[in-house]
């Protein structure tokens, strides 16, 4: 199912959305208003779709409201489902989550599939994120709905709830109209977005884009390899597996109490500890940085434990970095060229740069390496068969003016 097939409601330009009334602010709390909602929406070409949570104070996000809307205007089909309602179950929004008829629309979706993906183990087929549309039709780098809500429908954004406690009940009548509006103005997002990406033959770079955001690989932390996300200086094998090992403790220790990492104890602590490595208690006392909790009891020993598993790890099992290309096997003046080019193939595309290659990808090409994303897929008819070709010397590329010029050469 192609996204074009959805683009039926042309765009029809800005309209005044109305959303002052809270008798129109719709809150489902019964399972079977919620499924009488879904079929609803399943008569429909897509539904939109928004959540607020809380994830300061746990590992995994706390579900507190999802938003829902199908085609309409202001509030008129859009509904706020409350998860915190005792009995209440999503199993109906799985379901249209479920349906391929009906597409369903995100915006900056990463963060709403996780928690989808966490609880359910289920993932909106077909997905359409409208953050990832922005940039391949020319809106930016990582465009924030609010952009998009001024520049697409015209209208402004209320944005004093952003940041309230979105677990606390009931909820305001502010609460709720900041919320219907993350759903209400996607409608008109997304037929415009829709119909550009029909227009211009592009509804293929998004849902390659967006196969990463349906992957279970992209939600899954396992703990073995948390400590790749721990920056360190020191790159050598023996301190890396005491890193590995204490990184490993806490992000199990995190996922069994859902609790941040953090409150384990943070990056620096972790980096601390590794180089000190406390053999004792006693030792552990004398920590700058570790919380007083994680000088004893269960974190305390988890902690010995892990420095010990590391110091005594075998040399073959010690974790190993890539070491990076040596700086003298990028042509720096290639990886210039390269920069030209991308930069004349954006404007020209209107696509954001960084959705097609970053700094680092530009000098790993420069330097030989061809397994890189912008070499592959949508990006390498757009940039990477002619960065290629500069490469091999086919082309050379003129300026006049402001307009970078492509000459070929064989």
């Amino acid at each position: 199912m192609h996204f074009n097939e959805f683009a039926r409601k042309p765009y029809m330009g800005p309209q005044e959305i109305k959303n002052e009334d809270s008798r129109f602010m719709k809150t489902l709390t019964t399972t079977e208003e919620l499924a009488q909602f879904c079929k609803e929406a399943r008569q429909h070409p897509y539904v939109t779709i928004d959540t607020e949570f809380l994830r300061e104070r746990t590992y995994y996000s706390k579900l507190c409201l999802v938003q829902l809307a199908y085609p309409g205007e202001g509030d008129e089909n859009a509904v706020l489902v409350d998860p915190l309602v005792d009995g209440l179950s999503l199993e109906p929004l799985y379901e249209l989550f479920r349906d391929t008829n009906v597409v369903k629309v995100f915006h900056a979706a990463r963060q709403d599939l996780e928690i989808f993906f966490i609880e359910a183990g289920v993932f909106p087929d077909p997905l359409f994120d409208t953050q990832v549309a922005a940039m391949v039709c020319g809106f930016g780098e990582q465009v924030g709905y609010e952009t998009l809500v001024r520049k697409i429908a015209r209208q402004g954004l209320d944005k004093s709830s952003r940041f309230t406690d979105w677990s606390r009940r009931p909820l305001t009548d502010a609460q709720k109209k900041y919320a219907l509006g993350d759903v209400t103005h996607l409608r008109k997002i997304y037929e415009f977005l829709a119909e550009k990406l029909e227009e211009t033959g592009r509804a293929r770079w998004v849902k390659e884009e967006l196969t990463v955001l349906t992957s279970p690989e992209t939600y899954i932390l396992d703990p073995e390899d948390a400590w790749k996300r721990v920056k360190t200086r020191t790159t050598t094998p023996k301190f890396l597996a005491i890193v590995r090992e204490l990184a490993k403790f806490r992000e199990r220790l995190a996922q069994s109490r859902n609790i941040p990492r953090n409150r384990v104890y943070k990056d620096d602590a972790l980096i601390e500890l590794a180089s000190t490595k406390p053999q004792t208690p006693q030792d552990l006392g004398r920590s700058r940085l570790l919380l007083r909790e994680a000088r004893k009891g269960e974190i305390a020993e988890g902690i010995l434990a892990a420095i010990k598993a590391g110091i005594e790890c075998p040399p073959a099992d010690m974790p190993k970095v890539k070491k990076a290309k040596d700086s003298q096997q990028v042509n720096p003046a290639l990886a210039d060229l390269l920069r030209v080019l991308l930069k004349s193939k954006t404007e020209r595309s209107g696509v954001a740069s960084k959705l097609i290659a970053n700094a680092a990808e530009l000098d790993a090409i420069a330097s030989g390496e061809r397994d890189v994303p912008s070499l592959k897929g949508w990006r390498r008819e757009v940039f990477g068969e002619d960065a290629l070709r500069l490469c091999d010397g086919q082309i050379a590329l003129s300026a006049k003016g402001s307009n970078i010029k492509i000459i070929q050469l064989s």
